[in-house]
């Protein structure tokens, strides 16, 4: 899907900010490029579409040079959402929303049923909104706005660059949970790049973990976290362990969470998609969960076992703290 082969990025003066990587990011797969300040995560997305130009190696998207490609083609066909969403201010949410499409000439009636659709999907009623301007709206809704503008064209590859740091806890946590539950719906493509290591893990199918322009490790959340490959990753993550195991989806970590137990008749069932914040919070009130997909139970949580599971993180933590 997309591949980088040898890439290094440096600029004039003699800084290096990307050494010779080889990356693949897989087709429809939500990838989190997460790193300490200048370690080369938003240079690695802006040479995707050509934003910042590669010193050596190539990337190649759908298999093609990047250099190939026409570079309005190149980048109708990603989506960027920014940190700073840079709505047009005298625009409406509409004619915001609408930049792409009409570009690439589509017709009014088309455009007008893709602002809708996505408007519905990220909560925003196209009746209510759409002739609004960006002041009208909070910080949140204006992302959300962001964030479907960059999906306008059906794009397949969406790329994302810290778009929800600025915001306050409550909407970024609202917003996490919108974009996995958008990306369920359509199945794009997504990088997306933070410095935050709870978010990486309960967006990222796989993150990668960079420091000094250098891929330090690639893996799922339960890899990153169960397998550290040296003492920077286990660093990294040691510092938010337990904000990071809150946010690990069941089905990576079921195999430790579960009981031998039969499940009770009255277990509540949830998903394997949920996060372990999720389960921790209904067993406030639940003695007992059933994990369930597709109307198979394949693993039960008790209150014992989650907060077994939370206490080895707390003792890891404070063992990479000594």
């Amino acid at each position: 899907m997309i591949r980088f082969e040898k890439v290094t990025k440096r600029y004039q003066d003699s800084t290096t900010a990307i050494k010779s990587i080889n990356l693949e990011i897989k087709e429809g797969e939500f990838f989190v490029i997460i790193g300490p300040s200048g370690c080369g995560k938003t240079t690695i997305l802006k040479m995707m579409n050509r934003l910042i130009e590669l010193t050596d190696g190539t990337i190649f998207v759908y298999d093609k040079k990047i250099s190939d490609y026409n570079i309005h083609e190149l980048r109708w066909n990603m989506g960027y959402v920014l940190q700073q969403i840079a709505l047009f201010p005298h625009m409406t949410i509409e004619e915001n929303i609408a930049i792409v499409p009409e570009l690439k000439k589509w017709n009014n009636v088309k455009i007008r049923q893709r602002i809708d659709e996505l408007m519905e999907m990220v909560g925003l009623p196209p009746e209510k909104y759409r002739g609004r301007k960006p002041k009208e709206l909070s910080g949140g809704q204006q992302q959300r706005v962001g964030v479907i503008r960059a999906l306008a064209s059906d794009p397949g590859i969406l790329l994302m660059d810290e778009p929800f740091s600025a915001l306050d806890p409550i909407s970024r946590e609202k917003l996490q949970d919108d974009i996995l539950e958008i990306q369920r719906k359509i199945n794009k493509t997504i990088i997306f790049v933070t410095h935050d290591m709870q978010e990486a893990i309960k967006l990222g199918d796989r993150i990668c973990l960079m420091k000094d322009g250098e891929i330090v490790q690639v893996g799922t959340p339960k890899e990153i976290i169960e397998s550290p490959v040296n003492d920077f990753v286990r660093d990294f993550v040691g510092t938010q362990s337990v904000a990071v195991k809150e946010n690990v989806q069941l089905e990576n970590i079921i195999d430790q969470l579960m009981t031998t137990q039969s499940p009770s008749p009255l277990a509540v069932t949830i998903p394997p998609t949920a996060s372990l914040r999720e389960a921790l919070i209904l067993l406030t009130e639940h003695e007992q969960l059933s994990v369930e997909k597709e109307g198979q139970i394949f693993g039960t949580i008790t209150r014992q076992t989650a907060l077994k599971y939370m206490a080895d993180g707390l003792q890891e933590g404070d063992q990479g703290n000594g």
